[in-house]
């Protein structure tokens, strides 16, 4: 079953190349590099199917190349820096960061000092980091 939050990641993506292509005049796109934020917790191969079923309807026939973020972050009360386990969540907090990002204070602690007073300072959200194309 396809996860809507893939599907819907998948729309807007490849809206957003139909617009870079149009204001850079592509003719035809041939590449797409989409860097996802870990946080996000994206099924690669629901997005990827999204991505090839959306792109086929805008007559987008381009190759997809993705790029993890590593989540890191960094509490605010004593500076201490770690990374993401998704591991360290149950199933319901794991779902609801992957949905809802910014829920992540409510279910994650620094392992330092305990607050919930942090800051993602990488892997967080999805970016087209570049449309490749020809004119």
């Amino acid at each position: 079953m396809l996860a809507v939050h893939e599907w819907a990641l998948a729309e807007a993506v490849i809206s957003t190349v139909s617009k870079i292509a149009k204001r850079e005049g592509l003719k035809k796109i041939t590449e797409i590099k989409v860097k996802v934020g870990e946080l996000q917790q994206i099924d690669l191969e629901a997005f990827q199917f999204a991505l090839n079923q959306i792109s086929s309807q805008y007559a987008i026939n381009a190759t997809f190349r993705f790029e993890i973020e590593r989540a890191e972050f960094k509490c605010r009360i004593c500076g201490h820096v770690w990374p993401f386990d998704k591991n360290s969540l149950d199933p319901e907090a794991r779902e609801a960061v992957h949905v809802i990002p910014e829920v992540a204070h409510a279910f994650i602690k620094c392992p330092r000092c305990g607050s919930p007073d942090f800051e993602v300072v990488s892997g967080r959200g999805v970016w087209i980091e570049s449309v490749r194309g020809e004119r």
